[in-house]
């Protein structure tokens, strides 16, 4: 195993280790905060249930007089996911332990902290973004696609979700230890890539964050557009030259347009464990020097974390991708 040698590290407590890694990680994470949380019990097998009522259906004939009507039964319906694993290690060597101050292990931590939001971002935008419900800038599919994100497209978007009778999203989860929640401005959210800002800023109607006036904004969030709020990170990736030919987009060959998703999510479109408390993250840190069987001299230490961790679409029509370009701004 490759390892970190002499002239590397330098010692630091175990406890505080853990703490800076999970501290590291909250800010890297904005989809995590949005999708309905299901913290996995321990000993509880490998599957989490994702549960949601049947809605009833409309009425279309009136009540008779003095005749009480038949009584409704609540259904419900499963989406049961399995959860996987995933983890890392970083290996460090002894020697430096009662020498000279060095930011190694310091390092170590931040740099597994990102890695932990990163791969659970990542997973959680891959399940995301490939929904049903699929809207383009251009065209009917992808290879199609060669234009910006555009004000008429959106409202296509929401007008969609709006019709499945998605809710607005009223709460997100709150940068906390806990599992709880707090309150915020109801609105569609859209994710997307960094890359889009200036696009995004251009469309017609944009307010930004700055102009909110009493709306607090959201973690990433530069603006809004109607009733959507646009929430950016550089983590949600693009389909690199899947466009049609490019002209004034960006394109990672030169040919053809790259192509990035935008999500617009409503209320329990998508279901996640986070990446957050005490069941869903485990940091690790031991020590150079800890003694074990093992490692009888205590010359090895490692940092690494492991978590269980599954994201999945609950209700299709409650979310949609719009497949745009992005502006060349060289």
């Amino acid at each position: 195993m490759p390892n970190t040698t002499y002239g590397d590290i330098s010692q630091r407590t175990a406890a505080w280790a853990a703490t800076d890694q999970l501290n590291h990680a909250e800010p890297i994470l904005v989809l995590s905060k949005f999708g309905q949380s299901k913290p996995l019990p321990k000993n509880k097998a490998d599957t989490v249930k994702f549960r949601r009522p049947v809605p009833f259906d409309v009425l279309n004939t009136p009540l008779a007089e003095g005749v009480t009507p038949t009584a409704q039964q609540m259904n419900y319906e499963d989406v049961t996911v399995q959860i996987k694993q995933w983890g890392a290690v970083v290996e460090i060597t002894d020697i430096v332990a009662d020498l000279a101050e060095d930011p190694v292990l310091s390092d170590a931590n931040e740099l597994c902290g990102e890695q932990a939001a990163e791969t659970v971002e990542l997973q959680t935008w891959g399940a995301i973004r490939a929904g049903t419900n699929v809207f383009y800038a251009d065209g009917a599919s992808r290879s199609e696609v060669a234009s910006p994100v555009s004000l008429s497209k959106q409202r296509a978007v929401t007008r969609s979700i709006k019709g499945n009778r998605a809710k607005k999203i009223t709460s997100m989860v709150s940068a906390s230890p806990n599992y709880a929640t707090e309150p915020v401005d109801a609105a569609f959210i859209a994710f997307a890539h960094t890359d889009l800002e200036a696009d995004i800023r251009d469309m017609v109607g944009f307010t930004p964050t700055e102009k909110y006036g009493s709306m607090k904004a959201l973690p990433h969030e530069i603006g809004k557009v109607e009733d959507v709020r646009y929430i950016l990170s550089p983590v949600l990736t693009k389909w690199a030259d899947a466009g049609a030919a490019a002209s004034g987009t960006i394109s990672t060959s030169g040919t053809n347009a790259d192509v990035y998703p935008i999500v617009y999510v409503g209320k329990e479109f998508y279901g996640l464990i986070p990446l957050k408390g005490a069941n869903a993250i485990k940091p690790s840190v031991i020590n150079p020097s800890t003694i074990s069987k093992d490692d009888p001299l205590g010359q090895r230490g490692y940092v690494g974390w492991k978590t269980y961790f599954v994201a999945k679409i609950l209700n299709e029509g409650w979310g949609a991708r719009l497949e745009v370009a992005a502006s060349d701004l060289a």
